[in-house]
This record gives C-alpha cells, sequence and structure tokens, in this order.
C-alpha cells in the first residue's frame, strides 16, 4: 500500500492540480485514476499531439469521417463527490479478558464458547452447583466482602445490587456507597437466593463474584469439568478475611472471553495517517457484500513494522472503527472486511467519468465535447477529487452541466 501512495503523491504534485479552497484529494485514487485515464487514452487510441495554443476550449476537433460509429457520451453532472480511500481490516470484537479461578472447589459447569454472560449472570459454577456470578466493575475481586468491608470493590457491589433491582439505591445511599452495610447484605442475600444459592448467607467470599467492566463473550473456555478452580488453597479462609491471610496457590484462567461489542480494527498504513482522524465517516463492507455505516473511533500513535515478501516491511498503526449498527454484523468474528474511508469531498462540483478523460501531457488534461449533429470541441480540464468507486472525477474548466462528453468505449 505504501508503494501505492507514493506514486499517487508523486503524480499529484507533478500534475499541480490543486483547487483553490478545495480540500485535500485522496492521493491513492489521484494516482490510480491518473494511470487509468493514461490507460484508457492509449487502449482508445483517442490521444492526438496539438501543437502549443492549440488546447482550447473552442477549438473545434472537427467531424468524424463518414460512416463512423456515434461515440458513447456521458452527461456533466453537477453534485457531491468523495474520495474514498478502501482498506482491508477485521472484524472482530472489542476487549480481551481473561477469567481466572479463585477460592477453591470443582468445576461443575462451564459456559459454551460465544456465550454472552451480562450482569448478575452466572458465569461457571463450582461443587455443588456453586454459582460465580459477573458484576461489573474496574477493581478485580480480590478479597472476600462482608459487613464493615468498605473501599471500591464494595462500591462497585453496591452499585452492581442497585442495578439488578437487588437492593434500592437509596437504601444503599443512607448508608454509603462504599460500605457494607445491613442494605448491602439484603441486596447480597436477594442476589444470591436468585441466583439459587439454598440458605444464603449474605456474604461473599473470595472467589464468589467476578468483577469486569463490562459484558463478556466466551472466546475460548480453558478449565475443564471436573478440574479444580486453581486458587486459594485455604478453602476456610472466613469471609471479610483479607486475602492476605490465605495462602494463593495462584489463579488459573477459567475461559477467556471478549465484550459483546463488535468493531472493525484496521492495520493502516502508516503512509495514510495524516487521511484519517477520529470521527471521520466510514462504510464497511461486511462478507456477502452488505455495506454497514460506521465511524473511526481511534488512532493509534504507535506503528509497529512487519516483514514481507523479498525483505520488504509494512508499517502500519491500528485505527477502530466502531458500527452504527452493530446488529448488522450478526455473530460474525475475525472476519475479513473492507472499509471506505471518506478523505475529501467537494459540494456542488462539476463530474465527468473518468472514462472522459485525455492526456495531453505530464498533469494535463481534456474532455471531449460532443456538440449539436457531429460536432466536437476539446475542453481543458483540471481534475479534483477521484470518486473510486462511482469512477467519476471532480474537474474545472469551460463546462456546463447537462453539455455531454465523450468517454471510452466498455
Amino acid at each position: 500500500m505504501s508503494e501505492t501512495v507514493s506514486r499517487g503523491q508523486e503524480a499529484a504534485r507533478a500534475a499541480g492540480h490543486e483547487l483553490a479552497g478545495q480540500e485535500p484529494r485522496d492521493p491513492h485514487g489521484y494516482g490510480r485514476w491518473i494511470a487509468l485515464g493514461l490507460g484508457v487514452l492509449i487502449a482508445a487510441g483517442a490521444v492526438s499531439a496539438w501543437g502549443a495554443g492549440a488546447f482550447s476550449s473552442s477549438s473545434p476537433s472537427g467531424a468524424p469521417p463518414p460512416g463512423t460509429p456515434a461515440p458513447a457520451t456521458a452527461a456533466v453532472t453537477q453534485r457531491d463527490i468523495a474520495a474514498l480511500l478502501p482498506v482491508t481490516a477485521t472484524l472482530g470484537y472489542a476487549g480481551t479478558y481473561t477469567v481466572t479461578g479463585q477460592g477453591s472447589g470443582t468445576l461443575t459447569w462451564l459456559p459454551a464458547a460465544g456465550q454472552v454472560i451480562s450482569q448478575g449472570q452466572v458465569l461457571y459454577k463450582v461443587d455443588n452447583g456453586s454459582p460465580v456470578v459477573l458484576l461489573y466493575g474496574s477493581v478485580p475481586a480480590w478479597r472476600a466482602l462482608a459487613p464493615g468491608a468498605s473501599g471500591e470493590d464494595v462500591s462497585q457491589l453496591n452499585h452492581d445490587l442497585a442495578q439488578l433491582g437487588d437492593a434500592t439505591a437509596a437504601s444503599i445511599a443512607a448508608h454509603g456507597w462504599g460500605d457494607y452495610s445491613a442494605a448491602t447484605a439484603a441486596g447480597v442475600r436477594q442476589l444470591e437466593s436468585r441466583l439459587g444459592v439454598s440458605g444464603p448467607s449474605g456474604t461473599l467470599a473470595r472467589g464468589q463474584v467476578v468483577f469486569e467492566p463490562e459484558a463478556l463473550r466466551v472466546s475460548q473456555v480453558t478449565g475443564t469439568l471436573g478440574g479444580p478452580v486453581a486458587g486459594l488453597a485455604d478453602e476456610g479462609q472466613a469471609a471479610g478475611q483479607d486475602q492476605a491471610s490465605g495462602t494463593d496457590a495462584g489463579p488459573g484462567s477459567v475461559l477467556t472471553a471478549t465484550s459483546d461489542r463488535h468493531v472493525v480494527l484496521i492495520p493502516l498504513d502508516a503512509s495514510d495517517q495524516s487521511q484519517v482522524k477520529q470521527g471521520d465517516a466510514v462504510s464497511v463492507i461486511l462478507p456477502g457484500g452488505a455495506t454497514t455505516p460506521g465511524v473511526i473511533s481511534a488512532v493509534g500513535t504507535v506503528a509497529a513494522t512487519t516483514p514481507g515478501a523479498n525483505g520488504t516491511t509494512t508499517t502500519t498503526i491500528p485505527v477502530t472503527v466502531t458500527l452504527a449498527r452493530p446488529s448488522a454484523a450478526g455473530t460474525l468474528d475475525e472476519a475479513p472486511v473492507t472499509v471506505n474511508i471518506t478523505t475529501s469531498t467537494a459540494h456542488d462540483a462539476l463530474v465527468v467519468p473518468v472514462g472522459a478523460l485525455l492526456a495531453q501531457g505530464p498533469g494535463q488534461y481534456a474532455v471531449e465535447v460532443a456538440g449539436p449533429g457531429s460536432a466536437r470541441r476539446y475542453v481543458p480540464v483540471t481534475l479534483g477529487i477521484f470518486d473510486d468507486s462511482d469512477g467519476l472525477v471532480q474537474v474545472t474548466g469551460a463546462l456546463t452541466p447537462g453539455e455531454r462528453v465523450v468517454v471510452a468505449a466498455s
């Protein structure tokens, strides 16, 4: 990709066709369509060597020889146009999480890969069906919790209980969000009872809950049914006792997960970094051809270089796209997609098909206007934005919307 960018930028500089007051063009599209314009020119045999002063908007090109078929033409239009930078990307899920076992016991139930587990739902079970529940929070569950405890982990627990409806915000706030109060204990008993715990105690042993910032989508189950929960060796650690009083045997992974939010990850060529920014609108072409809108939500600043063929290297930066309609992606994961990034736009521009361009020399182009009857004339044009997807190009010159220009035969 970087080689293409370089060629496009060199061609753009050589042409010197910057439009006054116009947003910057896409150098990829410019370079490609210059090459295409030259190719069309050669293939159609439409270029003649003009002498100095003959390049004029009013110079007739003469009538074609008798019997010559009428040329294919297209209308000059006035419309909005956008330059698109197509890049390859991967559709997946945001975030990476590893759920580790805490406490001790035997794994007796595990979720399936692809299952989404939300706030207040069971992640896995140990021993006689004792549930380990997912709660939302950024601080890991590092200790047992019981009346008298306080801290950020307790505040997380209280907010979860209120959001799940197992306690009221008013009752929690009356005692303090950061304190494990009687209201917290009542809410824990309600949560435990709802999850099928017999004789709910109103306290939480270490390993009974897992705090993660959001819902989890199970990507791989790493624990084994009948296997141990690798965690604290001291199963009898009392509720409310600090982690330091137990013996940590080394937590083991039970499952790995992502969020349930689809994102598109682009390894963007570093030479294209200046063409994208956070908030840019994009369109994502999904497997099967469906297109869905999105927006660039993050542009990385740390480049990564990977080796390529024949001793070449590729330097990329990570770019993240958030889908406007996440449901459009279904359950796709690690799927290859194409992202069209809008790099520049022009409003009410004069537009012709790329196939109408005739190269007249380095950085010089014209179109052939078909007049009444068989009258023809060449009109010099300055190139602007190329719309790769529709095969159109913005031009400035002595043209009027509705005029017909000759296009290369397909």
